[in-house]
C-alpha cells in the first residue's frame, strides 16, 4: 500500500484562532499594505485593521449580521475588497466572492447558494447586483458599495468615515471561536467551484484551511531584497511583494493576494483592470521578482510585441515565473525560457477544494525542467493514487475495492491535509462523493507521482472544462442549449486551445435537420453568449445526427473526445460553426 507523505518538516499550525485574529491581532508586525497600482491609493495593514474593526461593528449593529451568516463580494480587484473580507471575518461571518462578470441569473444562483445577508459591490456591477438581490430577497438597503457612489446605495467608506467622527461609536469585541471547537470546525469562506457536474457549488473553507495554506506557502517562500524608501516608493518595498493580477474572488486571489501578504507583512499591489502595458510597468516599478500568472498572460509575454520595449528591464527584474490555475502548454514553457533564459519556473497543483495548493515546487525545483510537474506535496499533506478501474468488482454490491498505485502508475490523485476543505455548503451528496471514508479528497484528476515525489497530471476524470483557470460545467451549457427551440439534443465538451487551455464545444442535434448551417449555428452561439459570462461561451458548434449515449441514456463524453482526437476513422464530421471573436488575455 503506497501512501505518499510530504518530505517537508511538519508545521505546527495554530488551531485556536480565526484568520483575522491570527493575522491582525496575534501578529506583532503589521507592516505592509494593499496598494492600487493605477491610482497609488494605499491602505496599510494598520489602516485595514482599524477600518475592519469599525465596519464589522456596523455590519452587526446596523445590518444585523450574525456569526455564520454570509457577506458576498460582487466586485473586481480593489484595495477595499480585503476590508470587506476582514470586517466580515472579525464579526464571525462568512465571506463569499462572486465574479463581477456574472449575469443576473448567475449572480442570483451565487447569492442563493451562499445564503447572502449583505452584498458588497462596485458602481459598475450595481445593476446586476440589484436585480439578483431582488430575486433572492436581499433588501436594497443591504447592498453596499466598496468604493465609489451611486444614488440610494450606502458607501462602505462613508459609513466608516462617519463612525470615526462619532464620539459615541464603540467598536465591538472580535468574535471568538466557541469553546470546544477549533478553527478547523468554523467555516469562514465560501468559494465557488463546480466540482464535477452542475452549477457552481459553494466550497466551505475553514479558518484553519486558510491559516494552514499560508504556513505551507511560507515554508517554500524565497524572499526578495527589501527596498528602502524613495520618492517613487515613500514606504519602501518589503521583502515579500506580489502583483495581484488574478481576481480576488478566485482561490488564488483569496490566498495569495488577500491573506498571505498580511501573514508575511508584505505588499499586495493590486491591478484593478488588466492591460499588458500596465502589468509590465508594475512589474518593473515594484521590482516583482516572482509573478503568479495564468497561461493566457504567459502566452502574451512570449508572443506579443508590446513586451519588446520592456524586455531588458523585465530580464533584470524577474527571477521566477509561476503558474498554477490551469495547465500550460509545453511549447509556451519552452518559449518563456528562451525569452527569459535566466529565470526559473514554479507551479502549484490543487483546487478550490484544497485552498489552492496540494503540491508546489520547493526552491530546489525552481527550474524549467520540472515545469511539466505540479511539484511536491506541501507540508502536513499525504496523498495516494487510486486505480481508475480496479478489476475486483463485487457483483453483489457493484462496488470495487480500492487499489493503491505505486510510482509512475496512473490513477486518480487523492489528498489529505489541513488545507483540504470542509465540504460543499448544503450539498451532502457532493461532499460524500468528493471524500472517502478515510477523509481523502478525490480530486478527479488523473496522473501519477514519480519516484522523487513530483506530481504529474495527465488528464481529468472530471468533465469540467477549464478555460483560463476558470471552471465551466458542461451540464450548465447543455441545459441552456436544450432550452432553445431549435435543439433536440446536445452535448458539450472541452477542446484543447493553446491560448485558453480549453474552450467549450457543443455537439447539437437539431429538431429540423434541414436547418443545419451557419445561420442556425450563429443563432445558438449568440443565444449562449447572451446568457453566460464570457469565459463560459461556447466557441464552436458541430451539428450531428445523434450524440453518443449508453443503453441507460448516459452521455458518453469520452466518445466525443475521441471524435475530437480523430480516433474514429469512419466518422464524417458535421457542419461546424465557430465564434468569430478573437480575445486578448484578460481575466
Amino acid at each position: 500500500m503506497t501512501i505518499w507523505k510530504s518530505e517537508h518538516p511538519n508545521l505546527n499550525i495554530p488551531i485556536h484562532c480565526t484568520t483575522y485574529q491570527h493575522f491582525f491581532e496575534e501578529t506583532p508586525n503589521l507592516d505592509g499594505a494593499y496598494e492600487n497600482v493605477t491610482t497609488r491609493e494605499r491602505l496599510s495593514f494598520i489602516d485595514v485593521k482599524r477600518k475592519a474593526e469599525i465596519l464589522s461593528t456596523i455590519l452587526v449593529e446596523r445590518y444585523g449580521l450574525q456569526p455564520g451568516q454570509t457577506v458576498s463580494l460582487f466586485s473586481g480587484n480593489t484595495i477595499w475588497y480585503p476590508v470587506g473580507i476582514w470586517a466580515t471575518l472579525r464579526a464571525g461571518g462568512r465571506v463569499n466572492g462572486a465574479s463581477p462578470s456574472y449575469n443576473v441569473a448567475e449572480t442570483e444562483h451565487a447569492l442563493r447558494t451562499a445564503a447572502t445577508k449583505v452584498l458588497l459591490t462596485l458602481p459598475g456591477s450595481l445593476d446586476v447586483a440589484r436585480e439578483a438581490a431582488i430575486r433572492v430577497g436581499i433588501p436594497e438597503s443591504n447592498i453596499l458599495l466598496l468604493e465609489g457612489e451611486a444614488k440610494g446605495i450606502a458607501s462602505m467608506q462613508k459609513l466608516i468615515d462617519q463612525a470615526e467622527c462619532d464620539t459615541s461609536f464603540h467598536i465591538m469585541p472580535t468574535w471568538q471561536i466557541p469553546a470546544g471547537k477549533s478553527n478547523k470546525d468554523v467555516c469562514g469562506y465560501l468559494n465557488f467551484s463546480s466540482g464535477t457536474t452542475g452549477l457552481p457549488k459553494a466550497v466551505m473553507l475553514s479558518h484553519g484551511n486558510i491559516i494552514a495554506q499560508c504556513y505551507q506557502l511560507r515554508q517554500l517562500q524565497v524572499l526578495s531584497k527589501p527596498v528602502l524608501p524613495s520618492p517613487e516608493h515613500p514606504h519602501g518595498l518589503p521583502a515579500y511583494r506580489i502583483l495581484a493580477i488574478m481576481p480576488l474572488f478566485h482561490i488564488t486571489g483569496l490566498v495569495r493576494f488577500v491573506s498571505y501578504p498580511v501573514f508575511m507583512s508584505g505588499l499586495s499591489a493590486m491591478l484593478p483592470t488588466f492591460t499588458l502595458p500596465t502589468m509590465l510597468e508594475a512589474i518593473i516599478r515594484y521590482r516583482m521578482e516572482e509573478l503568479i500568472l495564468v497561461p493566457p498572460i504567459l502566452i502574451r509575454l512570449v508572443q506579443d510585441s508590446t513586451v519588446d520595449p520592456y524586455l531588458s528591464d523585465l530580464r533584470r527584474t524577474v527571477k521566477r515565473w509561476s503558474s498554477g490555475s490551469a495547465p500550460i502548454a509545453p511549447e509556451v514553457i519552452k518559449a518563456l525560457q528562451r525569452k527569459f533564459p535566466d529565470t526559473g519556473f514554479r507551479q502549484g497543483y490543487g483546487a478550490t477544494e484544497s485552498t489552492a495548493c496540494i503540491s508546489a515546487h520547493p526552491p530546489s525545483h525552481f527550474d524549467y525542467k520540472y515545469a511539466h510537474t505540479g511539484g511536491k506535496l506541501v507540508a502536513n499533506t499525504i496523498a495516494k493514487v487510486v486505480a481508475l478501474a480496479p478489476p475486483d468488482a463485487d457483483p453483489a454490491t457493484h462496488t470495487t475495492k480500492e487499489v493503491l498505485l505505486g510510482p509512475r502508475e496512473v490513477g486518480e490523485i487523492c489528498a489529505k491535509g489541513p488545507q483540504i476543505c470542509m465540504g460543499y455548503l448544503g450539498n451532502e451528496a457532493a461532499t460524500k462523493e468528493a471524500f472517502d471514508k478515510e477523509g481523502f479528497l478525490h480530486t478527479g484528476d488523473v496522473g501519477y507521482i514519480d519516484e522523487e515525489g513530483l506530481i504529474v497530471i495527465s488528464d481529468r476524470i472530471k468533465e469540467m472544462i477549464k478555460v483560463r483557470g476558470q471552471q465551466v460545467a458542461p451540464a450548465e451549457l447543455e441545459d441552456l442549449l436544450l432550452g432553445h427551440e431549435l435543439v433536440e439534443d446536445c452535448a458539450v465538451i472541452g477542446v484543447k486551445d493553446t491560448y485558453s487551455g480549453e474552450l467549450p464545444k457543443g455537439f447539437v442535434v437539431l429538431k429540423n435537420r434541414g436547418l443545419e448551417g451557419v445561420g442556425a449555428g450563429r443563432k445558438l452561439l449568440e443565444y449562449i453568449q447572451s446568457r453566460v459570462v464570457g469565459y463560459k461561451r461556447i466557441r464552436e458548434i458541430e451539428f450531428v445526427d445523434a450524440v453518443p449515449k449508453s443503453p441507460t441514456g448516459k452521455l458518453l463524453r469520452r466518445i466525443l473526445k475521441g471524435w475530437e482526437r480523430g480516433e474514429d476513422d469512419t466518422r464524417m464530421k458535421g457542419t461546424i460553426v465557430r465564434e468569430q471573436v478573437k480575445e486578448k488575455a484578460r481575466l
